[in-house]
């Protein structure tokens, strides 16, 4: 089992920036992949950005290229969602996301998730 904590969300000027940090605790995150994924009020969950936690790699989705990067910091078994340059349509609730293997894109290809952070975008 993989237990997972976000952190960092809040209300935020249009053109703003955030970090979203999510803290993971229980089993080994060796070869695992790690993802963000929003969820904004009637929509479903849209994949944002993952990474892989042996080494590194990491994807983003083209909605949020150039303003969005993801990291990791292994010595804090943490994740990292850098949001720079933040629109009114990047309002959601961002949920951290694990699963064994390679990155994935769909929702459903995850095996863990944490409680969510909400993020508000004001224009």
């Amino acid at each position: 089992q993989v237990q997972l904590v976000e952190s960092g969300g809040g209300l935020v000027q249009a053109g703003g920036s955030l970090r979203l940090s999510c803290a993971a605790s229980g089993r080994t995150l060796n070869n695992h992949a790690m993802a963000w994924f929003q969820q904004a009020p009637g929509n479903e969950r849209q994949f944002v950005a993952a990474i892989t936690w042996n080494a590194g790699d990491s994807y983003v989705a083209q909605s949020v290229l150039g303003r969005f990067t993801i990291s990791r910091d292994k010595t804090k078994n943490t994740v990292y969602l850098q949001m720079n340059s933040l629109k009114f349509e990047d309002t959601a609730v961002y949920y951290c996301a694990a699963r064994g293997g390679d990155i994935r894109y769909s929702r459903i290809e995850y095996d863990y998730w944490g409680q969510g952070t909400q993020v508000t975008v004001s224009s």
